[in-house]
């Protein structure tokens, strides 16, 4: 038996039943191994120029409707805090301000999301699948006419997704790509109208006051958006049962 034991791990190996890893998984496809070519070193000397380690990444993503960036936060696992090491320009993005609550508005969502999906196949060169709609989306949208397939995706197009062109959907979604190789199981996206300093925060409530649905989600988000810029660290977010959110 302890023979069997030992041989097991040798034949595993030469028999190439050893699993792949997250990122030998996502090179299999045309388009990633394009995106590493182009973005890789780029990545390595960024991630290094914050003493950040690949194999330890961790990464967070705050993106801002109004001013149309995304902000890309990361650290290495046993670190306490973020810091931001890259700020992308987003090309086009369809809508106003205000949540998205049914099919078919054109609006970006706006709320607390993680990444649930890559897709190396995408219409749009490479995507990002955003898990719209959330617990609050469904609480507080039309039910039945919420909508899915948010995306951050490449090209220049927008129809509520975030699209970034490809060059720089290649560098996020290389950065992506290895978080989840590090571990990392859930990669957090907060989407904010807009960066919610106090002036433009008493300004969006003053011009939107009669859009009550709006008004309430945007001052969840100005606590986050508050406690984020204090401590670096994501707040701790709880859907509650009439749709809004704990953030602590």
């Amino acid at each position: 038996m302890r023979l069997l034991i030992i041989l097991l791990p040798i034949f595993l190996l030469c028999s190439g039943l050893t699993s792949e890893t997250y990122r030998e998984k996502q090179m299999k496809n045309t388009r990633v191994r394009e995106a590493y070519n182009l973005k890789g070193k780029i990545v390595d000397k960024t991630l290094a120029g914050f003493s950040i380690s690949r194999g330890s990444l961790r990464i967070y993503l705050r993106a801002f409707k109004t001013e149309k960036k995304v902000e890309l936060w990361a650290k290495n696992s046993c670190d306490s805090v973020f810091k931001m090491i890259k700020e992308f320009t987003i090309c086009d993005l369809s809508g106003d301000v205000g949540a998205k609550r049914r099919s078919h508005d054109l609006q970006v969502p706006e709320g607390f999301y993680h990444i649930s999906g890559m897709n190396p196949f995408s219409k749009y060169y490479l995507s990002m699948k955003v898990n719209y709609p959330n617990a609050s989306d469904s609480i507080r949208g039309f039910r039945r006419h919420l909508g899915n397939n948010i995306f951050i995706h490449g090209s220049c197009i927008s129809s509520g997704c975030l699209a970034m062109t490809d060059d720089r959907i290649r560098e996020l979604y290389v950065y992506c790509v290895e978080a989840y190789n590090a571990g990392q199981e859930e990669i957090g996206l907060t989407i904010f109208p807009a960066r919610l300093t106090d002036a433009t925060y008493s300004k969006l409530i003053y011009t939107y006051s009669r859009y009550k649905d709006d008004v309430a989600l945007w001052g969840d988000l100005k606590k986050c958006y508050d406690l984020f810029n204090q401590t670096k660290v994501p707040p701790t977010v709880k859907f509650l049962l009439n749709g809004t959110h704990e953030v602590k």
